[in-house]
């Protein structure tokens, strides 16, 4: 029986409707476009701090930036997969809000990590930890976060622009960005602030970003206020990096540091104990005063006893002023060219005390001109043509490196070299990479250099390679020293060819831009017991 009174006509009843998306201003709109270019420079700043961190810390460049970068962007597309499941279920008009929460709550959680992981990379390092498992995991976490902001925004945009739009402008935002980072560390924050206080402001950044977002968006001013503090926190912080740093830093060497300088190019660091001032660039040992003259003499005074002339020499590489000392030893030197690519190395050979004590002050001779710049840029380009080419570059254990011992390199420098000049190079440790003195042997040769390779024992270094090459064969009975050495003597001059018995030249390829096969040479296992 139907109960009177009570109708059964649902036609009257009005349909549940939902609330509209929230209608963004053009303000709101720029907001989360310059969003979008400040995680993306952050992002490639981060990608890069992390590379050169592993670099400094282990010398593989090309492995470090691999795996840094390689890493983080791998792990942005597992972000950006999984930023589909962040508020795919919720209507239209509350996705909006969600969205833009997901959003801030990445930001928040990108900016402590951006800022402390690096510290802890280093910490890691310092402890003998295992780093690269250390790194991987750094890039695959930070990764993740930013592979998922620029979803997010996307999504929020596309609710009331579209698909199209919200892509174009996202995406154009996001590649300038881009190129913003990539300028910002190397070119402003590493040679400025130093690498872990750069890790704080580029956390920071985000941080301040959700301030500025949640001014904008009533409903997220409270993550807005969040962010502003974050923001002061990481920045305040960022001095206090370089202390915590400093003291992890001076558990890497066996005597108190009394000098750190960050440049744009490497990490410098001088220590003392005693009487024994050591360089160090980038955690490598340049020179130690204790017996930096050995290796010094070797490298200088074969090649000026072997040339006809001495008037003109170009050094390369150098800048420390060792080598500079013992060229104006010559009487007959009218002038010496240096090329060095830091500055901030002859800056330091030129006013540390010690330094210049032990220099002698050569850098400051008349004699010397000093150019800072790339010598595999610069030297063959100079007008001039010396009797004397001294290349005094790092090891070559990075492709970067590599170049400067390639046989293009070697092709191009030749006309510098007078017809009667001699050239000279340090070759790396004959025993713990006994290829590369092989590989430089081969090289000159290759490019028409009759080659002359010794090798000489220094304390701090072990046995160490030189290779003199010149177009006609040197004759070393008859090679005289007229100037006056502490390790270097006429009789070690005649003798000086004569290779140790366990040093052997190989069968090795030529040393090539294209295939700089000395980057593999020098990475010989036989380092892991120095």
């Amino acid at each position: 029986m139907a109960h009177q009174g009570v109708s059964t006509d649902n036609s009257n009843v009005e349909p549940v409707t939902q609330p509209p998306v929230s209608s963004l201003n053009r303000l709101q709109r720029r907001l989360l476009l310059a969003a979008a270019a400040v995680s993306s420079s952050c992002g490639l700043a981060v990608e890069l701090l992390l590379g050169t961190l592993a670099s400094y810390l282990v010398g593989n460049q090309a492995l470090s930036f691999g795996v840094a970068i390689g890493g983080f962007l791998a792990a942005m597309g597992i972000g950006s997969y999984l930023s589909q499941f962040i508020a795919s279920k919720s209507p239209p008009w509350l996705q909006q809000r969600q969205l833009l929460v997901a959003f801030v709550q990445v930001e928040l959680l990108m900016a402590p990590l951006t800022a402390l992981l690096p510290l802890g990379l280093f910490a890691l390092f310092v402890v003998n930890g295992f780093l690269w498992l250390g790194l991987f995991l750094v890039t695959i976490l930070l990764g993740i976060l930013a592979g998922l902001e620029v979803p997010l925004l996307t999504r929020v945009l596309e609710l009331e622009e579209g698909v199209r739009e919200a892509l174009a402008g996202v995406l154009a935002l996001d590649y300038v960005g881009a190129l913003l980072g990539s300028l910002l560390f190397p070119v402003l924050l590493l040679p400025l602030i130093g690498l872990f206080p750069a890790a704080f402001v580029l956390g920071a950044l985000p941080a301040f970003m959700v301030f500025a977002i949640g001014q904008q968006f009533p409903r997220l001013r409270r993550w807005g206020y969040l962010g502003l503090s974050l923001g002061i926190i990481l920045t305040l912080s960022a001095p206090a990096a370089i202390p915590i740093s400093n003291r992890l830093e001076n558990t890497l060497y066996q005597a108190p540091v009394i000098t750190r300088i960050q440049s744009p190019y490497q990490r410098i660091v001088l220590t003392r104990r005693g009487q024994d001032l050591r360089l160090f660039l980038d955690g490598d040992l340049q020179l130690s005063t204790l017996d930096e003259y050995r290796y010094h003499e070797a490298l200088v005074h074969p090649a000026m006893s072997a040339s006809q002339n001495r008037r003109h020499v170009l050094v390369m590489g150098a800048g420390d002023g060792m080598a500079l000392r013992e060229v104006l030893k010559w009487r007959d030197v009218e002038q010496v060219v240096l090329i060095e690519l830091d500055a901030e190395v002859v800056k330091l050979a030129q006013s540390h005390p010690q330094l210049v004590r032990l220099n002698e002050g050569a850098l400051t001779d008349p004699r010397v001109q000093v150019i800072n710049a790339d010598a595999f840029v610069t030297a063959p380009a100079l007008n001039d043509t010396f009797d004397v080419i001294i290349a005094d570059f790092p090891d070559p254990d990075r492709e970067v490196l590599a170049k400067l011992y390639a046989e293009g390199f070697y092709q191009r420098l030749l006309p510098r070299l007078a017809e009667n000049g001699v050239f000279v190079t340090q070759a790396s440790s004959p025993f713990f990479a006994p290829d590369v003195l092989s590989c430089i042997v081969a090289t000159l040769s290759d490019v028409g250099l009759s080659t002359h390779p010794y090798v000489v024992d220094v304390p701090s270094f072990g046995p160490w390679g030189f290779v003199l090459a010149s177009r006609q064969s040197i004759q070393a009975d008859r090679l005289t020293l007229s100037v006056s050495t502490r390790y270097l003597t006429e009789p070690i001059l005649h003798h000086l060819f004569e290779l140790p018995g366990d040093v052997q030249l190989g069968n090795v390829e030529v040393n090539r831009l294209s295939h700089p096969v000395i980057v593999r040479y020098q990475s010989d296992p036989r380092w892991t017991a120095y």
